[in-house]
């Protein structure tokens, strides 16, 4: 994605189910938990660079002595810098006592973090601010071992309000904005109650279906309790991902599928995916259960997480971003009046790459269809020359755009910003013949359009192609997010800007106040939540009008090369992703009644001057 913005958190999980001992002896490491958590972390690491955080419980501690740790940072390297606390910690205890490996349960008493239970976090920030305070997990510390609470998610909740409320509580600054701080009171509440009722004989599953059906949002969190009781836990719709994996050794948990392969060395059918409003509850004796805590809703795994978010080693989603660039090469060929013998075709690093081996598969079954015609047509008027030309003709392909990861635009004065950004991508020269080839680069999503506008678009013009077509393996994002990726303004849009100025050119802009009066009316009625009004923004206009429009708005207005931007189609999304329903940033409409409530607040803040988030 050529527009940076806020991706997903990760989770990882792990639950030894056997004596330290036993790891030092079968995996020659008493450390075994704590590199595989290390290992779940690092191949998510693409979910979290605001922070990270990790969480143990001890079992079988004797009295007096803490069985609950935990450590967080938010460094630039902040995985890095947690676990080398960890090593650190180790290494001094190898200085005073050389052998301490050698006696496993001496060890687990002095490394605070050697626990049976480990939980850990990746954070990406959607509320507050860049502070180790709001890295996960949490910490909810008593007296009593199953009133003790840490919990980490990757989620947004749109009714913290309301918890609050519903708990009589009147949450300081921190709480306000963390998504987190209210689950956990909502969670913890419950936990002391059911500890209350029976002492010592804690149900996890009872507390949670007490606490989760008060959860509006997309959740994936997880959770470790003092008394040795864990649990993973995803929404009704499946919204955000969750897998798992059970060994007789240990139980392993993390929010994607390729994370927990990699580090285990499994096959894709070991690793399974937790169900839609279902808990993975491991108990204080390593058993285990899978609970359906509320009921499973509609499907609506979350398509833009196939798109971008999720690592691409995972061959379903490797699958999945091949088709959306294949389903994009017939709308691609009709553009360039199916001329590829003057077409170069590329792609913006580094997460649209699959989708343009997509692209170029469907050209090169194009063009092979052709040969196959053209030499039939021949008969038998044909030399070898002739034919090898035919033959040898191929899908022109360059790579053409290199991203400066080391370029850093923030050390320059705001002045000399936008000039620094124009070189964050390099290009290969001498790629493209001047003013006679069409140059087709496909990203993977456009979401603001500008990078595009101050970057890429002028890197490209330099080139000196005939024409710029770009194309977005992602349809049009006109609606906010408000289930775990911070994408709730709706003025940063490129393809909401473009409706406005559509409707302003149409003389239409009175419907925009026409929208905001009922929106208010929603909002008197406490009704935001019933209906999505942005949806009316689009309504007058064709995807195609849109596009045409973003075109417009992207390209530099000194730019005299014709700039064209293509992108996917609802219809082709759902081809590529079957899986995955949820569409509600295309399409709006959203899967919980907070969505709506959060859209519509979106376009009321918009419309008045507010750059505030819609929840």
């Amino acid at each position: 994605m050529s527009d940076a913005i806020q991706h997903e958190c990760g989770l990882a999980f792990i639950r030894l189910r056997k004596s330290f001992s036993y790891y030092q002896q079968k995996y020659n490491s008493i450390l075994f938990g704590i590199h595989k958590l290390y290992l779940l972390m690092e191949k998510q690491h693409n979910r979290g660079q605001d922070g990270a955080g990790m969480a143990t419980v001890k079992l079988h501690t004797e009295p007096g002595y803490p069985f609950m740790h935990r450590i967080r940072s938010n460094s630039s390297q902040s995985l890095a810098d947690i676990f080398s606390q960890v090593n650190t910690e180790i290494a001094e205890l190898e200085k005073l006592q050389p052998e301490i490996r050698k006696h496993p349960g001496l060890m687990k008493g002095h490394v605070n973090m050697l626990g049976e239970l480990m939980l850990g976090h990746l954070r990406y920030g959607t509320q507050g601010r860049n502070d180790i305070n709001f890295c996960h997990p949490f910490l909810k510390k008593d007296i009593i071992p199953s009133r003790n609470l840490a919990l980490a998610g990757n989620f947004n909740l749109v009714n913290t309000e309301e918890l609050f409320g519903l708990l009589n509580i009147s949450p300081g600054d921190f709480q306000r904005q963390s998504d987190l701080a209210a689950m956990m009171e909502v969670i913890h509440h419950f936990l002391v109650k059911a500890d209350e009722q029976q002492p010592g004989q804690l149900d996890m599953a009872s507390v949670l279906k007490k606490a989760v059906p008060l959860f509006d949002g997309g959740f994936h969190f997880a959770g470790l309790v003092g008394n040795g009781d864990s649990f993973i836990m995803r929404d009704a719709h499946g919204i955000r991902p969750s897998y798992y994996y059970i060994h007789e050794d240990f139980i392993a948990a993390a929010s994607e599928r390729a994370a927990i392969r990699t580090a285990f060395n499994l096959e894709e059918n070991e690793v399974k995916e937790l169900m839609p409003g279902s808990a993975l509850i491991v108990n204080a004796d390593g058993s285990y259960q899978l609970e359906q805590i509320v009921p499973a809703m509609e499907r609506r795994a979350c398509s833009f997480e196939r798109i971008y978010f999720s690592r691409g080693s995972d061959e379903k989603i490797y699958r999945e971003r091949i088709a959306l660039g294949y389903n994009l090469s017939p709308i691609i060929l009709k553009a360039i009046d199916y001329d590829l013998k003057n077409t170069i075709f590329s792609f913006i690093p580094n997460t649209a790459e699959t989708a343009f081996y997509g692209l170029i598969k469907g050209a090169e079954d194009y063009l092979n269809k052709i040969k196959v015609e053209r030499i039939l047509s021949w008969q038998k008027e044909y030399d070898e020359e002739k034919l090898s030309e035919m033959v040898n003709r191929r899908v022109r392909i360059e790579k053409i755009a290199i991203k400066d990861v080391k370029l850093r635009t923030f050390i320059t004065e705001d002045s000399s910003r936008d000039e620094m950004v124009q070189h964050v991508y390099d290009i290969t020269y001498g790629t493209v013949r001047k003013n006679e080839d069409t140059l087709v680069v496909i990203d993977d999503s456009i979401v603001r359009g500008t990078t595009l506008k101050q970057s890429i678009i002028r890197m490209l013009a330099r080139l000196h192609p005939k024409r710029i077509i770009i194309v977005s393996s992602a349809p049009q994002i006109r609606y906010p997010d408000c289930y775990g990726i911070d994408m709730s303004k709706l003025g940063d849009f490129v393809a909401f800007r473009a409706a406005i100025a559509l409707l302003k050119e149409r003389g239409l802009e009175n419907t925009l106040n026409e929208i905001l009066e009922d929106c208010k009316t929603l909002k008197r009625n406490n009704q935001l939540h019933t209906e999505n009004l942005v949806r009316l923004v689009y309504k007058p206009f064709s995807p195609e009008e849109i596009a045409t429009k973003i075109a417009e708005l992207i390209t530099p207005a000194d730019l005299a090369i014709p700039v064209q931007v293509i992108f996917q189609t609802i219809e082709t999304l759902h081809e590529s992703c079957p899986g995955n329903t949820g569409d509600w940033y295309f399409t709006g409409n959203y899967p919980t009644p907070g969505g709506n409530r959060v859209c519509n607040k979106a376009f009321m803040n918009y419309m008045e001057g507010k750059n505030e988030r819609g929840y």
